[in-house]
């Protein structure tokens, strides 16, 4: 498989003397340029021997966005990847306040004291206006960040569709090289999010919470039908009781929702993250998934599935940034959005003028 990237991808970067970083050229002296200072055998030596540092490094390639530094972040992959696919890869989703935060690190503690290494990619909401994020996860989690055996690594959305980094799965490919046999990906509990997350990990849990409308909301949103284990946290003090009874209704509604014959059933549980009551079960639930999966033999084709459609989402977005920057689409981009703004065309319209540009455009380039 090595052979093969290997192979590809110097197709895929070199193209007429011009370097391709699958959306838009790069000048060979600008790849030059950032290799100089990026080492890319220093960074995989780094990841692979467990270096924080040289990780966080890769990671940051990995988000940037700079055209030269995409093709080293795709080389820098290509070496990794035979050394990943090693961990169980956990999702986890509730909404805001549910305690995901501090279920993360009560279960990475525990995990670690059973022997495991961790790590917690912890998607964080971008501001719509300003870009920015506030990435607080490792004050929210101080004792996991301060464990040897634990990385966590706080990851800006970037306003990307679903809330999850663009750059989330290379990054758990980077952490599994590294040498973390748990990667849990944490999501921003709003919009999207869930179906995004459920697309790149191996077991899928939700957390909800007693009396807050969360049983209603989940099949809503379709969060049930994806859920692989279900909690309700904060089952503690005087919410231990409504606690279980939400249990009973949303096991009610699992089976509602699941269909008999699947051959996994997930379970409903109640935990107090905070007091660390009923996490034990919690992994065990998640471990017995992974290993129910494995005995019907869908582990395997479940990721290779998460593999192509990888491919796929990436596809859309590399179309997507090509229609942006593309010099036929600038041309009548004003004119087009004019023409809407005073009701003289629909937008129907309009994105058939924008695709026309497009296509001519490409055409011309050919």
């Amino acid at each position: 498989m090595t052979e093969y990237l290997e192979e590809n991808l110097g197709t895929l970067v070199t193209t007429g003397g011009t370097v391709i970083d699958g959306t838009t050229a790069v000048a060979p002296e600008k790849v030059m340029r950032a290799r100089r200072r990026i080492d890319i055998d220093d960074l995989f030596d780094g990841v692979r021997s467990g270096n924080r540092t040289k990780l966080a490094q890769a990671i940051t390639l990995l988000e940037s966005t700079a055209p030269a530094h995409k093709v080293l972040a795709q080389e820098l992959l290509v070496k990794l990847i035979p050394f990943s696919g090693n961990a169980l890869r956990v999702g986890l989703t509730g909404v805001p306040g549910v305690g995901k935060s501090t279920t993360i690190e009560t279960l990475g503690m525990h995990l670690i004291e059973k022997g495991h290494r961790v790590a917690v990619v912890a998607i964080d909401p971008s501001s719509t206006k300003s870009g920015g994020s506030i990435l607080g996860d490792k004050t929210r989690m101080a004792k996991l960040s301060a464990q040897d055996d634990a990385f966590i690594r706080p990851s800006p959305s970037a306003g990307t569709l679903g809330g999850v980094a663009k750059a989330t799965r290379e990054a758990m490919v980077v952490l599994e090289a590294a040498g973390y046999d748990v990667v849990i990906v944490e999501t921003v509990g709003v919009g999207q999010s869930e179906v995004a997350v459920a697309q790149m990990v191996d077991c899928f849990a939700f957390l909800a919470l007693a009396g807050a409308g969360d049983q209603l909301q989940g099949i809503k949103k379709g969060v049930l039908e994806m859920a692989d284990v279900i909690s309700i946290n904060k089952a503690d003090g005087a919410n231990l009781r409504p606690a279980k009874r939400a249990a009973r209704d949303l096991a009610t509604a699992m089976r509602m929702v699941r269909p008999k014959d699947a051959v996994w059933t997930p379970p409903v549980l109640t935990m107090s993250a905070l007091e660390g009551d009923g996490i034990e079960k919690f992994w065990e639930a998640i471990e017995e998934h992974r290993d129910a999966m494995v005995e019907a033999g869908m582990f395997d084709t479940h990721r290779a599935s998460q593999q192509i459609g990888w491919m796929w989402s990436m596809v859309h977005e590399t179309l997507l940034q090509r229609l942006n920057t593309n010099e036929g689409v600038t041309e009548v981009r004003a004119l087009v959005e004019d023409q809407i703004r005073h009701g003289q065309i629909t937008p129907t319209l309009g994105a058939e003028r924008i695709m026309k540009a497009f296509d001519t455009s490409y055409h011309e380039l050919g």
